[in-house]
């Protein structure tokens, strides 16, 4: 089956003059990206000339893609929208809640059981609103969409940080939050500010142990967790022709930890293979009739990219090592020839506990090939694994195919257990048996992230993240500081042994195959479809509209929480445990901020004076005592401020308890945006610095709001307990539209009034 066939010819069918009539009104040459964003704007007559970097542009997405644990809030917000369907091909996708355990066999049935609420919520409002939904083992949302969904030219968002999977497909793809995804469902433009173009240059051809996974390991090292925020990386190049479409995938993937608002390749012979071996036959053919017009970028750029692009970058894939990034952040970037002098430097503990390869990053047929070929070395060789081995394909039929063609019992025969087709410990949902859940160690993965706690709920857990490749070898040997290009083993023999490269397979040899790949189509008439939601449920509560703005300043808001150094949405949301309250605002609210650290009291996390009391107390409870009171309150933070996922919740949770506003040194792209959508403010210091003036007994206001308008700045004014005042400005990026969303109390409450 090929989904929405008919949109995707119409797509194609206007793209060549649409692209034509572009390059003419700009009078310049087009890179892919502009082709894509600027064939998808929402207002087909408005001028396709913007300022990157700066304008706010209003765009018309071919789809949206939902993930469980998202979906849930973002389609309690759509049915308050007043739509009786989506107004664009939409999907959810059963695979964050899931818990990895003992393996797939029990995992998957104890998971329907103890989500049932959940699914069956999920089902019947996507049959109700004409959403496709994939069940419980049907895979990762971000491979299942590669498998069905993705095309090139097209645009997608996704309420998932990593949906720009879907560039390895040439598809721009971003992540979003629910509310976004609910202007989209409901008809609305999806607004983006126009981003800024990275240009990546990929020469010669991998080889070796390098992979498609080290090319983002690399990048990450050369921009950092916000070297591409408010940016599309854009690769291109001979070396980028020589890439799997799974292997592109991969790097579009990690583009989330750079914090670019998506990734993409330029269509080719190996996407249009992919197409062609997952079933869409007609889809390449399509795109290879508009490749070179529509969905390459012009000869121009490519010839001189340094004209077109806001930053041109070179990787020679020839000259590529392996890279091990990590721990705590994905931007520690080391190849593998000095990973183990840092190692070693640093003190990280040197015995691998657990290595576990899969996740939305690396779990494709090709992925599972090459760790299998070094699976089948080590049993060829009388090496098992010296610590843990779990293994996640991405999809059933992916998982399916594996199995059929031997790679599963490959990666079984050295000691590995293959989990359910989900997330699990990429996302925390990992149930870890260990003797000490708080002692120091180390794992390695080939997921994405690997911020503090995030896998396994263990601060002291150093993770590193590399290819599923490497990090077999690496569990082969038990400890992180093995090379397999230059180091041996002693095999069960005592023998000295070396493990050759791995060698893989891009599609399976006999093709695709899968029994039931769970998907199910919603009803052609939703209209008499019951939603499943219990009054007395604890994991699902339907939303009231926030209170729209009162029209004063904010005055004496009370500091709720002055967050010192990274402060990711995992710090902000916690997921693991808390992910099955995704659907019910008031209780996952408890976890407010519990993962921040504290400027004060020592550096404590989840303890914030109240000053109601006198005591130090948890973040969320001292919110809800200033809640209770009529009091507002305000979170002051540093650099990159919400890095990481693209939960919304992060950014409900605080309206829900009545925080105001986030002042901060800089935001993260999608939670700058989720806050707004949520009617909050979300102001930077016009001058860091003044973030060293917050202390702990201030009072907060933030003046200037009746005269709120773009581009003017607003004043913070601190009063200190000891009588004196303080005062700075503030800056936003709030444009017209996100001023009103203020105003409104909420987008959604815009949403209501535009829908209904």
């Amino acid at each position: 089956m090929v989904f929405d066939i008919e949109m995707i010819r119409q797509r194609y069918a206007g793209m060549p003059q649409a692209v034509a009539q572009i390059r003419k009104a700009t009078g310049s040459a087009l890179t892919l990206a502009e082709k894509i964003l600027l064939t998808h704007l929402h207002d087909k007559g408005q001028q396709p000339v913007f300022r990157r970097g700066e304008d706010y542009v209003n765009f018309a997405p071919d789809r949206v893609a939902m993930q469980d644990a998202t979906a849930q809030m973002a389609l309690l917000q759509f049915m308050n929208a007043g739509r009786s369907r989506v107004a664009v091909p939409s999907t959810v996708h059963c695979d964050h809640l899931i818990l990895a355990d003992s393996g797939a066999g029990n995992d998957l049935p104890a998971a329907r059981e103890t989500n049932k609420e959940v699914y069956d919520f999920l089902a019947s409002v996507s049959n109700k609103y004409g959403i496709g939904f994939w069940r419980p083992g049907a895979g990762i949302i971000h491979q299942v969409v590669l498998e069905n969904y993705a095309f090139p030219g097209g645009m997608m968002i996704g309420t998932d940080s990593h949906t720009p999977n879907a560039g390895g497909l040439g598809m721009i793809a971003v992540g979003v939050g629910g509310a976004d995804a609910a202007d989209v469902m409901s008809g609305m433009p999806w607004e983006l500010k126009m981003p800024r173009l990275i240009g990546v240059k990929l020469t010669g051809r991998l080889n070796g142990w390098a992979s498609p996974k080290d090319v983002i390991l690399k990048l990450a090292g050369i921009l950092t967790v916000k070297g591409g925020t408010n940016a599309i990386i854009e690769y291109f190049g001979e070396g980028a022709a020589t890439l799997s479409a799974t292997g592109k995938a991969t790097i579009c993937n990690m583009g989330a930890e750079v914090g670019a608002t998506t990734s993409l390749f330029p269509y080719d012979r190996k996407m249009a293979d992919y197409l062609r071996a997952t079933g869409r036959v007609e889809v390449a053919e399509l795109a290879d009739g508009i490749a070179r017009e529509c969905l390459t970028a012009d000869t121009a750029v490519l010839e001189h990219p340094e004209r077109y692009y806001d930053r041109v970058i070179e990787i020679d894939l020839s000259a590529l090592e392996p890279y091990i990034n990590g721990p705590f952040t994905p931007d520690a970037a080391a190849p593998i020839s000095e990973f183990v002098r840092i190692a070693r430097e640093k003190g990280y503990p040197e015995r691998m506990e657990v290595g576990l390869i899969g996740s939305c990053t690396n779990s494709s047929y090709e992925d599972l090939t090459r760790a299998a070929s070094v699976a089948r070395q080590a049993a060829e060789k009388g090496l098992k694994v010296q610590a843990e081995y779990i293994i996640t394909p991405g999809s059933e039929q992916v998982r399916y195919t594996a199995e059929r063609d031997g790679l599963l019992a490959d990666l079984e025969a050295i000691g590995g257990v293959v989990m359910a087709n989900a997330c699990g410990a990429c996302i925390g949902q990992w149930k870890r048996h260990t003797d000490d859940p708080k002692r120091a160690n180390s794992i390695v993965t080939s997921f994405n992230r690997n911020f503090a706690a995030r896998n396994d709920g263990n601060p002291a857990t150093h993770a590193f993240v590399a290819s599923p490749e490497l990090t077999t070898a690496l569990t082969i040997a038990g400890r992180i500081t093995f090379n397999p290009l230059t180091d041996t083993l002693v095999n069960e023999r005592g023998e000295n042994v070396r493990l050759d490269a791995p060698q893989g397979h891009e599609l399976p040899a006999k093709g695709f195959a899968v029994d039931d790949p769970g998907y199910q189509a919603p009803a052609e008439d939703g209209s008499s479809v019951e939603v499943a939601i219990s009054p007395e449920s604890q994991r699902l509560q339907r939303l009231e509209p926030f209170a729209a703005w009162d029209g004063d300043d904010y005055e004496d808001l009370r500091l709720l929480i002055k967050a010192q150094g990274k402060c990711t949405t995992d710090h902000i949301s916690a997921a693991g445990p808390w992910l099955r309250f995704r659907g019910h605002l008031e209780n996952i609210s408890d976890n407010l901020l519990m993962g921040a650290t504290n400027a004060f009291n020592g550096g404590a996390v989840n303890s914030v004076l109240n000053p109601l009391t006198g005591d130090y107390e948890k973040v969320s409870s001292v919110a809800k005592a200033y809640k209770t009171a009529g009091m507002g309150s305000i979170v002051i933070a540093q650099e990159n401020y919400g890095e990481g996922s693209s939960r919304e919740h992060a950014a409900m949770e605080p309206r829900f308890l009545n925080v105001k506003a986030v002042l901060a040194q800089s935001f993260a792209r999608i939670h700058e945006t989720n806050l707004k959508k949520q009617g909050m403010l979300a102001l930077t210091f016009a001058h860091k610095e003044d973030w060293n003036k917050v202390r702990e007994d201030d009072r907060v206001s933030i003046l200037g709001l009746k005269a709120f308008a773009p581009g003017r700045p607003l004043t913070v004014v601190l009063r200190h307990a000891d009588g004196t005042e303080e005062t700075f400005e503030a800056n936003h990026t709030y444009n017209a539209l996100q001023i009103e969303w203020f105003k409104a109390g909420s987008a959604l409450n815009l949403i209501s009034k535009n829908t209904k």
